[in-house]
């Protein structure tokens, strides 16, 4: 939790200086393709996070990779992150980042998930009647999961609406197991 809001006023910080700049989606972009670049390469994860590598090392090394290719805003964001000693947390910054991305577009975020992937025309008449009813705009996400055997699981904020074929089961099995 309290990384939770420590991420948070990063990235509020860094996204105000964005958006002072009119740059916001090109510094979440930016900041998007540092923390994935970083993650991806073991060796590169372990120099980015290890407490024992100096600072200095670790912001030379930035600079000579991320100089003139990432926005200033987003190189500066990490070299502070370094600085402050916040490496670990870099992930969760970019993620409450692209959160306030997302609201600054006036959409939230609606994740669904189905046995098999829905085709479009199955897909919009669902996410409209979620956007009428909530009076908000969605930005879908789409997640296929076999377990599910079928049926459509959707997830809008922190409530979830289960109307697989494997949610009905469960519920049955805890019905019928309360009642014993």
């Amino acid at each position: 939790m309290a990384n939770e809001k420590l991420a948070r006023r990063y990235a509020l910080a860094i996204f105000s200086l964005a958006g002072e700049r009119d740059a916001t989606e090109r510094v979440g972009s930016d900041l998007r393709a540092m923390s994935e670049s970083l993650g991806a390469d073991e060796s590169a994860k372990r120099f980015f996070e290890s407490p024992v590598v100096a600072r200095e090392d670790k912001e030379r090394a930035f600079l000579a990779t991320f100089k003139g290719r990432v926005d200033p805003i987003a190189l500066h964001a990490l070299l502070l992150i370094v600085r402050k000693r916040r490496e670990r947390m870099l992930g969760e910054i970019v993620a409450e980042y692209a959160k306030l991305e997302q609201r600054a577009r006036g959409t939230e975020p609606l994740l669904v998930t189905s046995a098999e992937a829905l085709r479009a025309e199955d897909l919009r008449p669902l996410v409209g009647r979620l956007e009428r009813l909530y009076g908000k705009r969605f930005e879908v996400t789409q997640e296929v999961n076999p377990a599910l055997i079928g049926g459509v699981r959707v997830t809008v904020g922190d409530k979830r609406f289960d109307g697989t074929v494997a949610g009905r089961l469960a519920e049955l099995s805890r019905t019928l197991f309360a009642s014993n």
